[in-house]
């Protein structure tokens, strides 16, 4: 009995360490099947150019060079080492590397949140806790600059919650992370600003004869932190892009992702809220002040905007597994974990296996609904240079080398320009389009099929409709289009 119960122990403890692995590799195989998933979003177009454009060039981009509306303003990418990275995917494998790579890091994104996890809390929790940031992540799952800072991410606020759970200060080893993450995407200067909220919890929960000393080597690394953060080719600048896109104002109201949380339907974000609801009741949990203020901080984030429900959902249980180990139970003992090397190389050349097979047999590609491929094609024949552009439209044209009016660069066009924009898309008030057409001397406009202001252009003088499918129609402006005639009234004999 003794040595069968030493034997479930063992075995119960080396699944528990082989459980990150475990995780790593469902989600990378689950986004994998998914495939086309990760490129359903017409940002990820551009992102590949610009891209392509830096390794061309050997340069990072300091105006635009892409629309006609925006020739020449200023403009940096503060995503651009994942760019190329995504540039490069492409390069050698088509849109089967972004989509590889998007999915390795999401993969390896979930490893370390859930080995910080179980080195916390029970088996069961982690696994909760990993399943509903799958759901609450799933519709921001792309190939895009975001997600491949996230392991990044992870690691980064993981090692300042575990020195503040020490009552430590932060390792220095910890800062390249910054400095990678500042290259990678703009969400690094939320990694900033959570070190002074940690360094204050870890303070006040020290022994007040040591308060001072931490204080200080908590100050040492913030400062050291901000510096890191500016090691970019863009220096100081970086840090101050992410201010351009908050004052971006109602312009954000129109892109999906930066909308705030939808309540009309039940989803995954008010599931997850109620839970966490019914959960505190039950148990009677509770936390630390700064521990709860910087839980009602990243919920205000998320419910301020879809986009951020990713950090609700990876940094919330980051913060809260330590106070919750102490009053649900904390994670038995396991030690660390130890994987042959037989067992890494085995799983290694499996999922490569796995993922060539998967890549030969479904290709990859982007979703038509974003790629009006015949359409574009049609406007290079044309050869015209001043398209009016659906905004989902902008990553494809980008990347087909056509000048758009609108990509998904919002920060570059501006709150006013890209209101106007969807204004006259959806005819608020109808003459706005009219205006905006004739201000920017519109040649053509390439707009999606059931748009209601492209069965408008159908009847108005002046636009002849050229091309037409599924996806996109074409209005060429012709001054001899004439649709419609004033009717003759003949006057009746008395």
């Amino acid at each position: 009995m003794t040595l069968a119960t030493s034997h479930f122990a063992d075995d119960s403890a080396a699944s528990r360490r082989l459980l990150p692995l475990w995780i790593g590799i469902g989600v990378y195989a689950l986004l994998l099947v998914a495939g086309n998933g990760l490129l359903n979003d017409p940002d990820t177009l551009w992102q590949v150019t610009v891209g392509q454009w830096i390794i061309d060039h050997r340069a990072v981009p300091h105006t635009d060079v892409y629309s006609f509306t925006m020739q020449g303003q200023p403009w940096i990418s503060t995503q651009w080492l994942a760019q190329v990275a995504y540039a490069i995917s492409y390069a050698l494998a088509g849109w089967a590397g972004p989509v590889v790579l998007a999915a390795a890091a999401l993969a390896a994104t979930f490893a370390l949140y859930a080995r910080f996890l179980g080195a916390r809390l029970t088996e069961s929790a982690t696994l909760v806790f990993a399943a509903a940031a799958l759901a609450l992540m799933a519709p921001h799952m792309l190939a895009r600059p975001h997600v491949l800072a996230m392991p990044v991410m992870v690691a980064w606020v993981g090692g300042l919650v575990a020195a503040a759970d020490r009552r430590q200060a932060p390792s220095f080893w910890l800062l390249p992370l910054i400095a990678l993450w500042a290259n990678l995407h703009g969400g690094f200067v939320l990694g900033v600003a959570l070190v002074a909220p940690l360094a204050l919890d870890a303070v006040l929960n020290a022994p007040a004869q040591a308060r001072l000393g931490l204080l200080a080597r908590w100050a040492a690394f913030g400062l050291a932190a901000l510096a890191m953060a500016c090691i970019t080719p863009y220096g100081w600048e970086s840090l101050l892009a992410s201010r351009k896109i908050l004052s971006l104002g109602a312009a954000l109201a129109t892109i999906t992702e930066w909308r705030p949380a939808d309540f009309s339907s039940i989803g995954a974000l008010e599931l997850c809220l109620l839970f966490g609801f019914g959960l505190v009741l039950l148990r009677g949990i509770t936390l630390p002040p700064i521990r709860i203020l910087l839980l009602l901080g990243l919920t205000h984030m998320a419910l301020n905007h879809d986009r951020n429900l990713e950090v609700l959902a990876l940094l919330a249980p980051l913060i809260l597994a330590a106070p919750l180990s102490r009053q649900i139970g904390a994670a038995a003992p396991a030690g660390q974990a130890k994987l042959s090397g037989t067992l890494v190389a085995g799983l290694a050349l499996l999922l490569l296996a796995g993922t060539a097979a998967f890549a030969s047999l479904h290709p990859l590609q982007p979703r038509a609904g974003i790629s009006p491929e015949a359409a574009v094609a049609e406007l290079k024949q044309l050869g015209l240079q001043r398209v009016f552009n659906d905004y989902d439209f902008g990553g494809y044209l980008i990347a087909n080398g056509v000048a758009p009016f609108i990509d998904g660069r919002t920060e570059l066009y501006g709150e006013q320009f890209v209101v106007d924009q969807n204004n006259a898309i959806r005819l608020k008030p109808p003459e706005k389009m009219f205006q905006m057409l004739d201000d920017y001397k519109i040649e053509a406009t390439l707009l999606r099929t059931g748009d209601a202001v492209t069965k408008l252009l159908d009847h108005v003088d002046g636009w002849r409709k050229v091309y037409a499918d599924d996806i996109a129609v074409i209005h060429l402006r012709d001054p001899a289009a004439v649709h419609s005639a004033a009717p003759r009234i003949v006057p009746q004999a008395r």
